[in-house]
């Protein structure tokens, strides 16, 4: 029988069958967990096939995971060379981010979009806080988006506080499974809580001291909408790591580089200061943007390279 992970506690899962039958499953001892190079074999979207194990308790066997369409990760906080997957079989993902209280980085968005294009999942950005925006952060917002809009991610402006653009999020949701991310205090919590208002999850200010948000979500876990489609909730991050990614491989995750690489005069041009690069020619020239092109040379310079 089939079931999907709707939440992972460690050894414990929360799974909803075909039937739409909520149970408490765990992984069977026998279970093969060979090739798994994560942290956690079994990750929230997860399709697996389960055996009843105590009906009365409504606890079932995971005997089998089966194979993911996609799946986002981050770097594990306790090994560098090993991933933690955050979440499986995505349909799209939205980065919920903020230009003030606190202020989202490019650097965390560029990561993001990243990431998320390394593992075929579409994007789309969503500036959350428009209420609190002066005119120099409605500049950057317009410049923000005119600049990602051009290269083919969707962006739009939303205050859950005034509940304004809301609506438009409800349909970019509908029928889909869709990974809702952003650092802790951009209002994760308070769209989780538009969404599905019989949750009355936990929401924290941010911190005066710091300016950043407060950790909230301690597990990602999946919910149900009701007119169709489920919203993953992930816990707040601090950055979002690129694992297991080549130097050589980054460019090709930056849309509007991969548009120009091929004109470059060396096959394994880097982009960095190599002559006949068709990507730096397209900065000079403002087909790339400078921010966009400096994003890629800190990620490309934050890669380790390989260990001989």
């Amino acid at each position: 029988m089939k079931a999907r992970i709707y939440k992972s506690t460690g050894s414990w899962y929360s799974v909803k069958s075909e039937a739409g039958l909520l149970y408490q499953a765990r992984i069977k001892g026998v279970i093969k967990l060979d090739n798994i190079t994560s942290t956690n074999p079994i990750a929230v979207g997860d399709w697996v096939e389960y055996e009843m194990e105590d009906e009365e308790r409504g606890t079932v066997m995971i005997d089998t995971i089966l194979d993911r369409n996609n799946y986002v990760a981050r770097q594990s906080p306790h090994n560098k060379r090993q991933q933690h997957i955050i979440a499986s079989n995505l349909d799209q993902s939205i980065l919920l981010a903020t230009l003030k209280s606190p202020k989202t980085s490019q650097g965390f968005i560029d990561r993001f979009l990243v990431s998320c294009e390394a593992f075929h999942i579409p994007a789309i950005i969503v500036f959350n806080k428009s209420d609190i925006y002066g005119a120099k952060e409605m500049q950057t917002y317009e410049t923000m988006k005119k600049m990602y809009e051009a290269i083919g991610y969707q962006v739009h402006l939303i205050s859950v506080e005034k509940k304004e653009g809301l609506d438009l999020v409800q349909k970019l949701l509908k029928n889909k499974t869709t990974l809702i991310s952003g650092h802790s205090g951009v209002g994760k919590s308070s769209l989780i809580n538009y969404l599905f208002p019989h949750l009355e999850l936990n929401t924290q200010e941010v911190s005066d001291w710091s300016g950043k948000g407060l950790h909230t979500t301690t597990f990602a876990q999946m919910y149900d909408l009701p007119e169709g489609g489920s919203v993953i909730d992930t816990p707040g991050m601090r950055e979002l790591g690129l694992v297991n990614l080549e130097k050589e491989e980054l460019a090709q995750y930056f849309p509007e580089m991969r548009a120009k690489m091929n004109g470059c005069q060396f096959n394994n041009c880097q982009h960095i200061n190599e002559p006949g690069c068709a990507v730096k020619a397209a900065v000079e020239k403002g087909i790339i943007t400078e921010a966009r092109f400096y994003s890629y040379v800190d990620l490309w310079h934050g890669i380790e390279g390989p260990k001989y």
